[in-house]
């Protein structure tokens, strides 16, 4: 008499659902990483959106672009302007000479020492795996070589993001509270707690749009309760109609939204 278990008709169908299942996860993981290789492979490099280096920690060389005013005078007025998750990329650029041409010497750092990504996939593998102090400590050189570079007022240098750039932004005003002069965050991630935002003492504007589900508006609410509460100067300001990451180089000057965020900016500045 044959003494092995049976498995009954629906046990094989389970088993043969949960192997079908399992397959499907490591195919999604593979294509995944499968995108974020390619990507890494064939996205722009930082090198080739760059155009000066300057001392990081430990003797590390960073990378960043400086985009200077047109005319003479100095000292003049400077912006570190903070990149998306993405990293340092064309669009950033751009950006940062449309405000350069307001009169501002700009310099776009890169958080990410020389890692770059144009897909969702890579974009957050960067944001996940770069660590939070080794952005911190990188961000603090770049802000403190534009302070001391020639022709900068290093009493007005402001500090400004977008996305995760705007969230960078706000935690260097928290770092270095006497240093910056003016921080600007463009739908970034805020701080609720008032108790951590009382060392900040210059003025802070903050830009959100209404139907951003990453920053709801209710996140947005608290954050300038709490900014008030702190005794923070501020201007926040929530855009109707539009969700996350709703301004780009290829809208800023455009009527709406974005065109009205990027003076928005100009004139708090």
């Amino acid at each position: 008499m044959d003494a092995r278990p049976t498995v009954s008709r629906a046990g094989l169908w389970l088993r043969r659902i949960l192997l079908a299942l399992v397959g499907l996860v490591v195919l999604f993981v593979l294509s995944l990483g499968g995108v974020i290789v390619y990507d890494a492979a064939t996205v722009e490099p930082v090198t080739a959106v760059t155009n000066v280096e300057l001392p990081g920690p430990d003797g590390l060389t960073l990378r960043a672009y400086l985009a200077q005013p047109p005319g003479g005078g100095s000292p003049r007025p400077a912006v570190l302007l903070i990149h998306e998750w993405w990293g340092l990329n064309a669009d950033i650029t751009a950006l940062a000479d449309a405000l350069a041409a307001q009169g501002y010497v700009v310099l776009a750092p890169d958080a990410y020492r020389g890692q770059v990504g144009r897909t969702v996939p890579r974009a957050l593998w960067l944001r996940l795996t770069t660590p939070a102090a080794q952005i911190a400590v990188d961000l603090d050189a770049a802000f403190g070589y534009l302070r001391s570079a020639k022709g900068v007022d290093a009493a007005r240098t402001a500090a400004a993001g977008f996305c995760f750039g705007g969230g960078e932004a706000l935690l260097l005003s928290l770092r270095q509270p006497d240093a910056v002069a003016a921080t600007v965050v463009y739908y970034g991630s805020v701080v609720t707690d008032p108790q951590r935002l009382e060392t900040l003492s210059a003025p802070l504007l903050g830009i959100f749009g209404a139907e951003d589900a990453q920053i709801p508006v209710e996140e947005v609410r608290q954050f300038a309760a709490a900014l008030e509460t702190a005794g923070v100067p501020h201007q926040v300001t929530i855009y109707p109609g539009v969700g996350h990451a709703f301004l780009s180089s290829e809208n800023y000057a455009e009527l709406g939204p974005a065109g009205e965020a990027w003076q928005e900016m100009l004139a708090f500045l």
